[in-house]
């Protein structure tokens, strides 16, 4: 039998690190997330830097712009910058300030590579058909990073330009939908990593 003084003793500290512990530690995404209307802005004066049947990609070297903690003065867009973003699908994050700075400062430290998505209700009228195509569009942009293929550090934006043919995917979010779009997308962004290919990763196969 265990002697009882050694029942309520204190475990020694191990000097092996907890095997569960980085499970615990918040880890911020390789793939950033472009979240601020200035940098959407910003994004839209670029020139096309790639397109295809459906999609506009534009790119800017750099950094997001930073989030700005509760002291900050509060920026209201004008007229005309409220009725750029109209079309734009919730492109501002819906989390509370102090948590937006903490994600931005998270995705500082780690993500080199931030993506963007438009996707205008003139083109996308359904909620879930315009949620499928800014899935789709952030996969393909994973897909590349899982092949060791990233796209080249900055800023990217991928924007529907068209719609898709309703009388060819009566739809809104069928499964003939998802896989058009995603053989669109997933070539458009191999094109954008070819002509920008980043040193060290993986060749095109």
């Amino acid at each position: 039998d265990v002697p009882s003084s050694t029942r309520g003793a204190p475990r020694a500290a191990s000097a092996w690190p907890s095997e569960d512990l980085p499970s615990r530690l918040p880890i911020a995404p390789v793939l950033g997330r472009i979240v601020r209307s200035e940098d959407f802005e910003r994004l839209m004066a670029q020139p096309a830097h790639a397109r295809s049947t459906h999609f506009t990609v534009h790119f800017a070297g750099g950094t997001p712009s930073r989030a700005m903690g509760r002291k900050g003065p509060p920026r209201r867009p004008s007229n005309a910058q409220r009725d750029k973003l109209s079309t734009i699908s919730e492109p501002t994050c819906q989390q509370p300030v102090d948590e937006m700075v903490a994600l931005d400062q998270a995705q500082r430290s780690q993500a080199r590579v931030w993506l963007g998505t438009v996707v205008p209700k003139r083109h996308a009228r359904r909620a879930v058909t315009r949620n499928l195509i800014k899935r789709q569009i952030r996969g393909a942009a994973q897909r590349l990073e899982a092949r060791m293929q990233p796209l080249a550090p900055g800023l990217w934006l991928v924007r529907l330009r068209a719609p898709f043919d309703r009388a060819a995917f009566a739809s809104a979010a069928s499964a003939a939908l998802m896989h058009e779009a995603r053989r669109e997308l997933d070539a458009l962004l191999l094109q954008c990593r070819n002509r920008h290919p980043v040193a060290g990763a993986s060749a095109p196969r």
